[in-house]
């Protein structure tokens, strides 16, 4: 059933839902608002706090008036109450004259701002004091759009929808939904899209969350239980030629990754099966580590394979590999297997992971295709391990006869919850970074910095370096006031030179294409990329040493740390720019850790004390562990609670074969195939 069945969606607009991942109505249930504007109480003219979006009630001071400033025309009125006065004005509205009269008692609401030390609101919404009234702790959903479909649009259908599609069936037990107090599943997804009031909202985004963590425990608690203890028939030993070569590097190893190279040789000498988590801050080095490990296993006779989630991060990881093996004259072959060869170039790759030739593999999930079948596969890494489902890492180890694991991941995570996330397998981390890179420099500013901004990143473009835009957004809102990567980029082709050579990339854009645009990127075809956060977890470009990030309120701390990750990669002197749209002193307290600290399990930590339950950061378009709603941050508490309800529900049914789990049984099932495949 097509889009075309609900009142006032035709081809053209069926097309442009398309665009959004909405094909059926059923879609529209889970296509959920990205943010949401929450009108709060008006409050005195004199505690409006700058940045801030807020109401305020007030008297117009006298007419309205227009003026012309520069060819365009502006309506301007001034309200005022007991504590003081606010300046409105309005552009293009000269209807608004005749409207806004002397003595007239309205509400407004905008954002806040001022201008030679008295507040201002430009563009303020106008409402009847009764009528926002009623409006005074509501949500209104906030839509990611694509041109041509406004938010109105979108929430017309999604009302639509839920009257003509049943919805999905409830399938947590009775007795989970009462012992969290949770609403059924159909009546939540509804308080999503439509919230009474903010309680509304957090109860309707916990059941939500509640459901993805209660799920992922599940699966890592099934997992932990089949591969405990399993022996291995592989007893990788510490080899001396690793070593030689790791005292050889044109740098140090630092303690971490001494420590951590330590405690993965002690798992592959054990005789048991490894199953160790390295987690390492972003630019810690984690990938030397990983190849020491591969060193080990291809020196004892073995072959060792790394999965990266992208293809040009595999090429990157292959090239890296062979000049480490090139560089100190090793026998060793490097075989690269992605979904793109030629098929003359697959035949010979596979040719050669089949006879044992290659004893060093790096591919994509291409690794564990039917086809592929290895000589004495004996060890197995996955690089960015929440980017792979459980599934597709069993099935690259059911490749060997129980092949030792190691999972690398650069999300720095608080100790307390990573020994939920984590609990199925032993953890080392690193958090020092290497010592030839240089700590990078990070600056918190408002809008009014763009400019210097600009003039510094062509600064550093003319020295031969490259740098980074960051957006929240892929496409206008006409709701929200929010930067975007396709007008941003067509902004900055108006304020750079036309030698600068501009890149965008997006979620939207399908694999192939992304790659191909970071191609160009790490191949310095391209100086400035305008990006989503799809660059959070991307490939090295050491060439890469500013990036600002845009709204960077509306990101949480972790994830803007991740981004920043992106630079300072080499010996470069990097640059961090936060611009800090809201300006207002939450915004700035928050954005401060950031400018303090380059320690990303510090910031992870400052950023769970932050956090509280139901805060609205919105805009999330990637995250740890790809949850959908949850955010392991601001869920800590719902994890806990999800990870103690799945052993107990295991105790009791293992197998979940009793009526009352058949639901959860099958919904489980599903869950794990989708994040196989994701």
């Amino acid at each position: 059933m097509g889009l075309t069945v609900l009142k006032g969606i035709g081809p053209k607009t069926e097309e442009l839902f398309n665009k959004l991942g909405v094909y059926a109505p059923g879609d529209l249930l889970y296509y959920f608002p990205k943010t949401y504007i929450h009108y709060e109480a008006p409050v005195a003219i004199g505690a409006l706090h700058e940045g801030e979006t807020q109401a305020v009630t007030g008297q117009l001071e006298k007419d309205a008036t227009i003026l012309s400033v520069h060819g365009k025309t502006i309506v301007q009125a001034v309200l005022r109450d007991m504590s003081g006065k606010l300046r409105l004005t309005w552009f293009n509205a000269t209807f608004l004259r005749s409207r806004l009269r002397a003595g007239m008692v309205l509400t407004v609401y905008g954002k806040v701002s001022s201008f030679r030390g008295m507040f201002t609101m430009a563009q303020p919404k106008l409402y009847d004091v009764s009528a926002y009234q009623k409006k005074i702790d509501t949500l209104e959903p906030v839509y990611g759009q694509t041109k041509g479909l406004s938010n109105a649009s979108i929430l017309k259908a999604v009302t639509q929808a839920f009257l003509a599609v049943p919805g999905p069936a409830e399938y947590l037990p009775d007795t989970l939904l009462a012992k969290r107090q949770l609403p059924a599943l159909r009546d939540a997804m509804y308080r999503m899209h439509f919230p009474k009031d903010m309680e509304d909202f957090k109860l309707a985004r916990k059941r939500l969350a509640y459901d993805e963590l209660l799920l992922f425990q599940l699966a890592i608690k099934k997992s932990k239980g089949e591969t405990d203890g399993q022996r291995s028939d592989y007893v990788l030993r510490a080899s001396s030629e690793t070593d030689a070569l790791l005292g050889s590097l044109p740098y140090q190893l630092t303690d971490g990754q001494k420590q951590a190279i330590k405690e993965i040789r002690s798992d592959m000498s054990s005789s048991y099966v490894m199953n160790r988590l390295l987690q390492g801050d972003v630019g810690s080095g984690k990938t030397i580590v990983a190849f020491a490990a591969m060193l080990d296993a291809a020196f004892g006779g073995y072959q060792a394979a790394l999965m990266a989630p992208t293809e040009i991060l595999a090429e990157q990881h292959a090239k890296k590999l062979k000049d480490l093996i090139e560089t100190h004259h090793l026998a060793f072959s490097v075989s690269l297997l992605t979904g793109s060869l030629k098929a003359k170039e697959r035949k010979d790759a596979l040719e050669d992971i089949l006879t044992g030739k290659a004893q060093l593999i790096v591919g994509t999930h291409a690794l564990f295709q039917e086809d592929v079948r290895y000589h004495e596969l004996a060890l197995v890494i996955t690089d960015e391990q929440h980017r792979f489902g459980v599934n597709q890492r069993r099935e690259l180890s059911n490749k060997g006869e129980m092949p030792h694991t190691l999972v690398m991941s650069a999300t720095p995570i608080p100790r307390t919850l990573s020994l939920l996330i984590y609990q199925d397998m032993k953890v080392s981390r690193i958090t020092e970074r290497p010592g030839n890179r240089l700590p990078i420099k990070n600056a918190v500013v408002d809008e009014s910095y763009r400019n210097r901004a600009y003039k510094f990143i062509y600064d550093e473009i003319k020295k031969g370096h490259q740098a980074y835009v960051i957006c929240p957004m892929v496409e206008e809102n006409d709701t929200v006031e929010i930067e975007n990567v396709t007008e941003y980029a067509e902004k900055l082709r108006k304020v750079f030179p036309a030698d600068v050579s501009l890149g965008i990339l997006h979620g939207k854009l399908k694999p192939q294409e992304k790659d191909a645009i970071m191609g160009r990127f790490l191949r310095h075809e391209i100086d400035l990329l305008v990006s989503t956060t799809v660059v959070e977890v991307g490939v090295d470009v050491p060439n890469a040493t500013v990036m600002m990030v845009e709204n960077a309120e509306r990101f949480g701390l972790a994830q803007l740390h991740q981004l920043r990750g992106r630079v300072g990669r080499s010996g470069l002197q990097s640059y961090c720019i936060f611009v800090d749209t809201k300006h207002s002193e939450t915004s700035q307290k928050r954005l401060s850790i950031l400018s303090s600290s380059n320690d990303g399990f510090e910031i992870a930590e400052q950023d769970l004390k932050l956090r509280g339950p139901g805060d609205i950061f919105g805009l999330r378009q990637s995250g740890a562990l790809d949850f959908g709603i949850a955010d392991i941050y601001e869920d800590g508490a719902v994890l806990q609670e999800a990870s103690v309800d799945a052993e107990e529900v295991l105790r009791a049914d293992p197998a979940l074969q009793l009526p009352e789990n058949k639901g959860l049984r099958f919904r489980l099932s599903q869950y794990v195939e989708k994040r196989a495949t994701l």
